[in-house]
């Protein structure tokens, strides 16, 4: 059986929670997938809110679902500039229709709130966040990553292993899961 390369989107704006981002890609890296990071658009790089860097592949409006087969979505300050930007929660949006994993920790919760994803699931997120979570019509846990369908949450840097663990799992899952070498 042919196995496909997995290609997996991380959100990226200015003051990103620098471990949200570069953890997770460097774990899925680390499983022979390949990252893309996707800004809105304005620049090609931002600094994260402890000052690391990354490099933007793709601007959100040129980013297509069928492009990823998952979404990772970083906390820190970059989803309150995120959801300035209309495309953000349309994309997010169409990709959690589409049944592939939407994979949220912290203050991304703000871009889930904004694609109008969260009536009746189960999701988490940085505590501070916890009512506009609850507002949108979300059942908050307090636990380190809830996982409801294809929507995977977690509320801060210190989940990032069991956050990370169940988006690789979920990923091994689908179909013709793996790395074409």
């Amino acid at each position: 059986m042919k196995t496909q390369r997995r290609k997996i989107g991380i959100l990226v704006e200015q003051d990103y929670q620098d471990l949200e981002v570069w953890y997770p890609a460097l774990r899925l890296r680390e499983e022979g997938w390949e990252t893309c990071f996707v800004g809105s658009g304005t620049t090609d790089g931002y600094t994260g809110k402890y000052g690391y860097p990354v490099e933007v592949d793709r601007a959100i409006h040129d980013a297509r679902v069928d492009d990823f087969d998952a979404i990772v979505i970083p906390g820190g300050w970059a989803p309150d500039l995120m959801r300035r930007e209309p495309r953000f929660a349309q994309f997010v949006r169409e990709f959690s229709g589409s049944g592939k994993p939407v994979a949220c920790i912290c203050h991304g919760g703000w871009i889930l709130i904004s694609a109008g994803i969260l009536k009746g699931r189960r999701a988490t997120s940085f505590s501070g966040i916890q009512d506009d979570m609850i507002n949108a019509g979300c059942h908050w846990r307090d636990e380190e990553v809830v996982v409801d369908g294809n929507l995977i949450t977690s509320r801060k840097p210190e989940d990032l292993p069991a956050f990370c663990r169940e988006l690789i799992t979920m990923l091994k899952s689908q179909p013709g899961a793996g790395v074409a070498r």
